[in-house]
């Protein structure tokens, strides 16, 4: 039987805690055998002293055993991807990439969670369409993945139940930034679920958890080596997060984006991240292709219209409305245009994001509830040149009251100067 107040001691003196000793704390927690105070004094004593690479995978692999695990591949008979994100500003990409790769004949199931304050949650965009279903049994999750090629859900309360725990006790426990910490929550989901090979898109920038790419690197080569360890195949794109990614921010506004990338019409910045994600899924698929290849394949899809097909199947599977003028639309639309003429020199992802948490876009606290039409769309990007007066961003807004105050917001995240800045790409390195 652990002690775990004396685990606790031995963490806080920075000393290397035994396999079983680890497993039992975390698994006991989820049993609700260890209180939230000791977990809690537990988890400060990891943010300040840290955890080992083995300690990392121990307690990673303990919060997958806490519940049930899904054996994909087994059930398919085929490799099946999966792509993760670490949560930015108007980051829709796996609305786009999962219909994409799924019409390359790759079969990609995902789970997903909601967005809290700044970042925005996958299910949260999805519940925005009419009728679409985020809760599946999981015989209906394997069998759309296995009919459809896709299907993205919310994550099953048998799924790691010891991450969810440990999750909420971090967020109010000031320990949710802590690399080992995050690198376990991530991977240990997408582990239990089943994916063989794992795209994780960690951004960088002041919109992301990660502020640096030095941190961001880090993150990556953690969650890299916890896949390993596991069996699976894992690469890490570093992607820019000090911009909004696309034009649109906001639950409606980003589905409609992400249909319109799929069709071939979406943002520069956003169709390119599509593209290099879709090309390093189909090249870590069972279709033997290298990323040049999946890449072009890729882009087959969406120029022949497979793509677009791919995703009105997966959203009527999943019980929502493919008809795109069924998305709620917000009642007041207002310009916000630049007081000045130069060029967009930046756009700080953070203000922006906040801007349409005000909106009701997204969340303060988990209970809030969130507004699927409002949001902002931004038409000018860093580099842009504007005239004074041209529209910079446009306000999606419930009222003229709230459309005031996000303008001010909006036009405060704008940086004009008169030269442009230097260019500056969507992804910025690759891990692997």
């Amino acid at each position: 039987m652990i002690r775990p107040a004396e685990l606790i001691q031995r963490k806080r003196d920075g000393e290397q805690l035994q396999d079983d000793e680890l497993s039992e704390l975390i698994l006991g927690y989820a049993r609700g055998e260890v209180p939230d105070y000791q977990m809690a004094a537990f988890c400060m004593a990891v943010f300040f002293r840290g955890l080992t690479p083995h300690e990392t995978y121990v307690l990673t692999d303990a919060m997958i055993r806490s519940g049930e695990t899904i054996d994909m591949s087994g059930a398919l008979g085929r490799k099946v991807v999966d792509k993760h994100s670490t949560g930015g500003v108007g980051d829709k990409t796996s609305l786009a990439v999962a219909p994409i790769v799924a019409a390359c004949g790759v079969p990609m199931g995902k789970m997903s969670g909601r967005g809290l304050g700044h970042t925005g949650g996958t299910l949260d965009k999805l519940e925005s369409i009419p009728g679409y279903r985020t809760e599946l049994t999981l015989d209906e999750f394997i069998a759309q993945v296995r009919d459809v090629g896709t299907a993205i859900v919310g994550q099953t309360g048998d799924l790691v139940p010891a991450d969810k725990l440990l999750y909420g006790l971090r967020d109010v426990t000031a320990t949710v930034d802590q690399l080992s910490l995050i690198a376990a929550s991530i991977m240990s989901k997408k582990l239990a679920a089943g994916a063989q090979a794992i795209v994780l898109d960690v951004k960088v920038g002041n919109g992301a958890f990660m502020r640096t790419i030095e941190d961001a690197r880090r993150l990556a080569e953690a969650m890299i080596s916890l896949g390993h360890q596991a069996g699976r195949e894992v690469v890490c794109l570093l992607t820019d997060m000090d911009q909004p990614l696309g034009a649109a921010v906001g639950n409606s506004l980003e589905v409609l984006e992400a249909l319109e990338t799929v069709r071939g019409r979406g943002p520069a910045d956003f169709h390119e991240l599509v593209l290099d994600a879709c090309g390093k899924l189909l090249a870590l698929s069972d279709l033997e292709v290298d990323e040049a290849e999946g890449r072009r394949r890729a882009q087959q899809a969406i120029a022949d219209g497979s793509a677009e097909t791919t995703w009105n199947r997966w959203i009527e599977a999943q019980g929502g409305t493919s008809d795109e003028a069924a998305l709620p639309r917000a009642p007041v639309v207002r310009e916000v245009t630049a007081p000045r003429a130069g060029h967009v020199h930046a756009l700080s992802a953070i203000r922006v994001g906040n801007a349409a948490v005000h909106l009701g876009a997204g969340r303060r606290t988990k209970e809030d509830a969130v507004d699927h039409a409002v949001g902002i769309v931004c038409h000018a990007k860093r580099g842009a040149e504007v005239a004074a007066g041209s529209v910079l961003a446009e306000i999606h807004a419930r009222s003229d009251e709230q459309a005031d105050v996000a303008s001010r917001e909006v036009l405060a995240a704008y940086e004009i100067a008169d030269t442009a800045p230097h260019e500056r790409h969507v992804l910025l390195e690759v891990v692997d």
